[in-house]
């Protein structure tokens, strides 16, 4: 009973009990031979689930000191000077563009009509923000084995109207970042890294290691559960640039002009006696909008959650590299039927997925169905290509709202006989030996 005891013994003794609860009951299951094997799945023990339950206690419910650790300690491990949670990946991909919307940019503002270099062999909310807001996305071809951007298309893509690169690190594995990075060097374009299904991963540029997310303008990260780490939902925007810093927090925090923390009021010491806009002088500054913003904060249960998660981070890199490594290896015999995949020179991946592509004469919907029948889950590589779906029917009707440069034959080939299956740091020696074996015998 918690009636005779003091607040913090009454939570201390809860959260022991939330101890003993995960670790009777949150358990992994010893893997036999034949159970379903998951191409992700959430890796946490009992720290997860004491952090959660401590911040429900708090019931402070939106961000809060969980928020603030996290964003403190995410930056840390990414060495950059500024990091902002949100809801979501998708969010952080939304709010990453969107920051580059904003007048503060003066004449490198993305303005409606203006084109964003891109690729349509990926996740569509690389590309929906683009089209939301108005600008174009201009799609090129990626290349097999690596399944990021031909940088030799990047030239023939470039208009007077290209205002930036945005494009994600294929299942972990980064782009040519340095080929990139010059390029929008070279003609002045931000660079958007969506890092959301690539944390951890490391690419060499200049003779400095760093990590992916981090050699852009702005990185993005996602939490979702089957995502490096999780935080159940959740995401990340990330930048060293000040001035984009000021943006990414007005625009996810409802547009506003007060730089105050949810909960306190007046930090600037000014928050009466300024003119702002045509507003009268001296109106409160927590509620002068510089932009049209959303709200798209994280709470922090969701926060604790990714602290607990933030601390185990690092090992789960390393045991994706080694479960990738394990799979590539026992597949090797099978080089002459399948496209296995490979690292980015100068890189070195922290890796989401393995992504294969069936060689000619080898159907792939014949493979993936017999791999699925056998207890392993598959994915295709998400969209294929993103111009072929129902979302772009009007656009392709009216040949208008997008640009492409060259057929994307490789994009193409990825949609009709790529798929991949997981490498998560739950996986064990004897799951993905039998994924090599299921996966062999579904191409002999």
């Amino acid at each position: 009973m918690l009636i005779n005891k003091t607040k913090e013994q009454a939570r201390e003794e809860i959260l022991l009990l939330v101890e003993e609860y995960a670790s009777a009951f949150h358990q992994v299951p010893n893997y036999q031979e034949g159970d379903r094997i998951s191409y992700a799945k959430r890796v946490y023990n009992k720290d997860e689930m004491v952090n959660l339950i401590d911040s429900a206690l708090e019931f402070w419910l939106t961000s809060g000191r969980y928020t603030d650790e996290f964003e403190n300690n995410f930056a840390k491990y990414l060495d950059v000077k500024y990091s902002y949670l949100v809801n979501s990946g998708s969010s952080a991909n939304l709010l990453a563009f969107m920051t580059l919307t904003s007048p503060l940019l003066k004449e490198r503002q993305v303005l409606p009509g203006d084109e964003i270099i891109t690729i349509a062999a990926g996740f569509p909310t690389t590309i929906a923000p683009i089209i939301q807001y108005g600008a174009i996305p201009v799609f090129v071809d990626v290349n097999i084995p690596q399944y990021n951007i031909d940088v030799s298309q990047l030239q023939h893509a470039l208009s007077d109207k290209t205002k930036g690169v945005m494009i994600a690190h294929t299942l972990g594995n980064p782009f040519d970042l340095k080929a990139v990075k010059d390029f929008c060097n070279q003609n002045n374009l931000w660079l958007i890294e969506d890092n959301c299904d690539a944390l951890g991963s490391k690419y060499t540029i200049d003779g400095q290691e760093k990590f992916t997310g981090t050699i852009g303008d702005i990185g993005t990260s996602s939490f979702y559960p089957p995502h490096h780490m999780t935080m159940g939902e959740g995401g990340a925007v990330y930048t060293n640039n000040p001035l984009l810093a000021k943006i990414i927090k007005s625009m996810r925090d409802w547009g506003r002009d007060c730089i105050c923390p949810s909960g306190q009021d007046n930090v600037c010491q000014h928050r009466f006696d300024k003119q702002y806009g045509e507003l009268p002088l001296g109106y409160d500054h927590k509620y002068v909008y510089s932009h049209f913003g959303y709200n798209l904060k994280v709470t922090d249960m969701q926060a604790a959650i990714g602290c607990a998660q933030l601390e185990k981070f690092p090992t789960f890199v390393e045991k994706r590299k080694y479960n990738f490594n394990k799979l590539k290896a026992a597949l090797s015999s099978v080089t002459d039927k399948l496209i296995l995949p490979e690292a980015c020179e100068h890189s070195d991946p922290s890796w989401f997925g393995f992504l294969i592509t069936c060689r000619e004469g080898v159907n792939r919907n014949k493979v993936v169905e017999y791999i699925e029948k056998n207890n392993v889950q598959t994915r295709m590589l998400f969209a294929g290509n993103l111009i072929k779906h129902p979302c772009f029917n009007e656009m392709r009707k009216f040949n208008k709202g997008y640009r492409m440069i060259g057929d994307l034959k490789n994009t193409d080939k990825i949609m009709n006989d790529s798929f991949w299956v997981g490498v998560y740091p739950g996986m064990t020696d004897e799951m993905l030996d039998y994924m090599a074996k299921v996966i062999i015998k579904a191409v002999s």
